[in-house]
């Protein structure tokens, strides 16, 4: 289904009916379908089940799918990159640079032999040449930004010494040392605790603000997209069914919405069965 908004009149990420496949022995399988969407300055969350396409949306845009991954568009706009033309190589000095990704679990994204500061320090130097010293120093600069008590200490670390927590705010330092324009995170939150859950939310839509940036937000939590994003992407089986302003998501009106909605236990309105979604086929048809 379309984004029934129309575009800013400055978007940062332009999408128009992007399909993403996969090749197998009976064929290529879609795992996302004609999906459309723009992101200007604003909190973007995406939602659903798993497996309805979320992570391979923001992967595609990022052009880190898989090789053998078939993707289409219309158009795959960023700023005035066109993603769908744009060489590998030049894709290198996007990344990071210009536009960065936050994945799920930092004990699988960070490198296990390099210290925490090497890491952070080597996106600067790489995009920026810029001098060690600067790089540590930004370092050290942006790992204090993002609440992390005595970052010197901090700078020495291996990603195996750092908590859950600690890990997910060096990763937002990584993704964010560069300033890009657009941030896609990635289930941020998923492995955190609610007290860490919330601080590190906090780190992040400040950083938003403060740079005024667009961010493409992933998760399976309907109640933190809607306290933490501006609009709101509903998908399943890889389409977008439904987008909506976040503050209006109790409004939802597509049943697919409403029934992920209605599944979600309440404290001011318990009850002793939650829902179970009920699937209609003619979703898979847009």
């Amino acid at each position: 289904m379309p984004d029934p908004s129309p575009l800013p009149l400055d978007p940062i990420l332009t999408v128009r009916n992007m399909s993403v496949g996969f090749p197998s022995l009976s064929g290529t399988i879609p795992a996302v379908r004609d999906v459309s969407f723009s992101v200007r300055r604003e909190k973007i969350g995406i939602i659903g089940e798993s497996g309805s396409g979320k992570s391979t949306t923001g992967r595609a845009i990022m052009r880190l799918q898989p090789p053998g991954a078939i993707v289409k568009a219309d158009a795959l706009r960023f700023e005035e990159i066109d993603l769908l033309k744009v060489s590998e190589k030049d894709m290198l000095s996007i990344r990071g640079r210009r536009m960065a990704m936050i994945l799920q679990d930092p004990k699988y994204s960070l490198n296990p032999v390099m210290t925490v500061g090497e890491q952070i320090g080597e996106t600067v130097m790489l995009h920026e040449k810029v001098s060690r010293r600067v790089a540590r120093e930004r370092t050290l600069g942006m790992l204090e930004r993002v609440q992390i008590r005595d970052p010197r200490r901090v700078f020495d670390l291996y990603p195996h010494e750092v908590s859950g927590g600690m890990g997910q705010r060096i990763m937002i330092s990584m993704m964010l040392i560069a300033s890009p324009s657009l941030i896609i995170a990635d289930e941020p939150t998923s492995a955190l605790d609610v007290t860490v859950r919330q601080q590190v939310l906090s780190i992040l839509d400040d950083l938003v603000t403060e740079r005024d940036i667009g961010l493409i937000f992933i998760s399976h939590d309907l109640n933190l997209v809607r306290s933490f994003c501006d609009r709101v992407i509903i998908m399943y089986a890889g389409r977008i069914v439904e987008t909506i302003a976040a503050a209006d998501l109790d409004h939802a009106k597509h049943p697919y919405t409403q029934g992920l909605l209605n599944a979600l236990p309440s404290l001011d309105h318990p009850r002793d069965r939650l829902d179970v979604l009920a699937r209609d086929p003619a979703w898979l048809e847009g």
